[in-house]
């Protein structure tokens, strides 16, 4: 009985591979569900609008200052 190790070779080269790509869909699945999970009982609290504008204006400043500090960068060669 004669064997062709390179049809033994490409089933076991599939087998690997669908074995490996099966995992990584039930990985894929079991984190999208354990996100929908985290997100429906952990909900991100909403900042109020007095807060929001405050952080906006924060960093506004921070850019403000870096744009300046990169401009003097410049200028000075």
């Amino acid at each position: 009985m004669e064997t062709n190790l390179v049809i033994e070779g490409v089933k076991f080269m599939f087998l690997g591979m669908g074995t490996v790509f099966a995992f990584l869909i039930i990985m894929i699945l079991f984190m999208n569900l354990m996100s929908y999970v985290i997100h429906k009982f952990f909900p991100e609290p909403q900042p109020s609008a007095d807060m929001q504008q405050a952080g906006a204006q924060k960093d506004n400043k921070k850019i403000i200052a870096a744009i300046t500090a990169a401009i003097a960068h410049h200028r000075q060669g």
